[in-house]
């Protein structure tokens, strides 16, 4: 039986489409090379690999112009400055960030699968914006797209003796709800980002209590569960 030492709490966050405005990053970039990934709510209903090729209406185009290893090569290139320079953090998260990492009793740690080119020096750049200096953060992984963050959240939780009830992992997709139940950390789902809520729901049996479906909602929540009122500077309420 797990001993533990200290009354810890631990916040994992993911990057895209839970902290970060991931679908309006990625539409930018697409936009820049004369393509289109339509709409937010077609965009969450498409599986993984049709995300990024857009919908029946766009995906034609689209192809053609990602055809061609130099013509990804760009995409990606363009991509990366957007996330750099232009990407934005959803409302009230850079604030709850900034709250949680001058927390004395607080771990907060990031776990990210970004598709951008030296993905650690993206998150850096974006974040540096928002006057967050990702070393700030007590645990940062940068993971292979198609990699499962189990092993991650579980190496975050071990590695600072958290109790797995005073441990949370935040996310947008219902692999990241299952990477949480699996790790022995509470989930915290949000339906802004990748996925929206009736298809976590339906498709994959996320329960409606753990999704929040806006980020002033899910700043709420989660500063609820961390007994801190919601009351900090600049926090939205949730709408």
């Amino acid at each position: 039986m797990e001993q533990f030492e200290n009354n810890e709490h631990l916040v994992i966050f993911d990057a895209d489409g839970t902290t970060i405005d991931a679908f309006h990053a990625i539409e930018l970039a697409f936009l820049k090379h004369g393509m289109n990934i339509g709409d937010i709510d077609r965009f969450q209903k498409r599986r993984k690999l049709l995300k990024f090729l857009g919908g029946l209406r766009e995906f034609p185009a689209n192809l053609r112009q990602q055809f061609g290893r130099q013509s990804r090569k760009k995409l990606l290139e363009t991509l990366t400055e957007v996330y750099r320079h232009d990407a934005c953090l959803y409302p009230g998260i850079a604030q709850l960030l900034r709250r949680l990492l001058d927390a004395p009793d607080i771990r907060v740690g990031l776990v990210t699968r970004n598709v951008t080119n030296e993905p650690e020096k993206t998150l850096r750049c974006l974040f540096k914006r928002y006057d967050i200096n990702i070393d700030e953060f007590d645990y940062l992984a940068c993971i292979p797209r198609k990699e499962n963050k189990t092993k991650y959240l579980k190496q975050a939780r071990q590695s600072f003796n958290i109790n797995p009830a005073r441990a949370y992992a935040c996310g947008d997709e219902h692999s990241d709800y299952q990477a949480a139940i699996s790790a022995g950390m509470h989930p915290f789902v949000v339906s802004y980002g990748f996925e929206g809520s009736q298809r976590l729901i339906d498709k994959f049996a996320v329960p409606d209590e753990v999704i929040s479906t806006t980020p002033g909602a899910f700043i709420d929540r989660l500063l609820h569960a961390l007994s801190l009122n919601a009351e900090g500077p600049d926090l939205p309420a949730a709408r």
